[in-house]
């Protein structure tokens, strides 16, 4: 059961203790603290049965889209593969910016990133875009913003990665 202490609530420890990656590895702590964060209604740092079934059906439809993208079937994502995802969600990023990302996300020094790497990274360039798109009034892809602006996305972008 994930509910480990039977408090009819799942803590982010919890959910960690529950999913593993496709090499039987953990998930990443912060990961499962960013998905709790994500589904989490009440502000509580936890969520009931409800919210984890809301979580499980978001969790499986990321692992569909995952190994989609996996296509050696390594159980990991290298940075072609995830350019190849990115361009499938609209995005065109240039290969550089897909390493950058490999690189960030990458727990096990191999330039892949497990499924839990995966749902952060694509999370992180969600709340990436949507704070640019903020100045990016007439969405030509490009802003103009200023000290202070870019101040403020780094503090929005931060709190957005460290979640309950």
């Amino acid at each position: 059961a994930v509910d480990q202490d039977r408090t009819g609530k799942i803590t982010a420890s919890e959910l960690r203790a529950a999913l593993v990656n496709s090499n039987w590895s953990q998930f990443n702590e912060e990961t499962c603290r960013m998905m709790i964060g994500m589904f989490d209604k009440d502000g509580s740092g936890t969520i009931d049965i409800y919210e984890f079934a809301a979580l499980w059906q978001y969790i499986q439809q990321w692992k569909n889209c995952f190994d989609s993208f996996d296509r050696d079937r390594s159980g990991t994502i290298d940075a072609g593969e995830l350019n190849t995802a990115f361009s499938t969600f609209g995005y065109r990023l240039s290969p550089q910016f897909c390493n950058l990302c490999v690189q960030k996300f990458d727990r096990s020094d191999r330039n892949t990133m497990k499924f839990d790497d995966f749902i952060q990274c694509c999370v992180m360039l969600k709340s990436l875009t949507d704070a640019f798109r903020k100045y990016d009034v007439q969405q030509s892809g490009q802003v103009t913003i200023s000290y202070e602006q870019v101040s403020t996305l780094k503090r929005k972008i931060k709190e957005t990665k460290d979640m309950p």
